[in-house]
């Protein structure tokens, strides 16, 4: 079984999450890298993927600045989100070979991640047919979004699970470009804040499991 290193960042920029994926990413297209799971916090950003729209950025340029929050354009798939302090940031640099080259495979690996870690919480989710993510539903509120790129059999971008999150930051886009239902966090469903760390271990074995990978440290 292969293993799987786990790294934590705590708060780093967007710019500085990208650039160790890439490092990783390069690492493996060279023939030295490891499977690593990189477990982080971004500091406030809002992000375009490749089919993401500036008209889900419901403000400009220059007020998103004064409130303290960047505006990325990126490559993962997906439309605008946003990530920040109390959200808790997955990105799983893996070589799928042999089992797993497909995006939509390793994207369901990203969701049942998440379902598993939420249920540990006590929350029960599941996909929504037709939009991205994990939901809770009745109503219908998103509390995980996937954003996921493979090249070349190796993948990166990932997961963010809102945990602690400011929810207020999602009302300056239309999140995934989902104008109809709403967005909750773990600390909102259960009326008290989490332990982000324990949750990312639980991201990282569930991660582990789905993938047949073993964590090391």
């Amino acid at each position: 079984m292969r293993s799987l290193r786990v790294v934590r960042l705590g708060l780093v920029s967007y710019g500085e999450g990208l650039e160790r994926q890439e490092a990783l990413v390069r690492a493996h297209h060279e023939g030295h890298g490891t499977d690593t799971l990189l477990l982080l916090e971004h500091e406030p950003v809002i992000t375009l993927g490749r089919d993401g729209k500036r008209d889900n950025v419901l403000h400009s340029d220059e007020d998103l600045r004064s409130r303290g929050v960047a505006l990325v354009e990126t490559d993962r798939g997906g439309d605008a989100t946003f990530h920040g302090p109390g959200q808790l940031v997955a990105y799983p640099i893996l070589d799928l070979r042999p089992d797993w080259q497909d995006l939509r495979r390793f994207v369901g690996g990203l969701e049942r991640t998440m379902i598993d870690t939420l249920s540990e919480c006590g929350l029960e989710a599941a996909p929504l047919s037709g939009f991205p993510g994990v939901w809770l539903r009745e109503p219908d509120r998103k509390i995980g979004a996937i954003g996921a790129r493979v090249r070349r059999w190796i993948t990166n971008h990932g997961l963010a699970l809102n945990v602690n999150t400011d929810l207020d930051y999602f009302s300056l886009i239309v999140p995934c470009g989902i104008r109809d239902r709403g967005v909750t966090s773990i600390a909102r469903e259960l009326g008290t804040a989490v332990d982000l760390d324990a949750v990312g271990t639980q991201v990282a074995e569930h991660l582990a499991r789905v993938f047949g990978r073993t964590l090391t440290d």
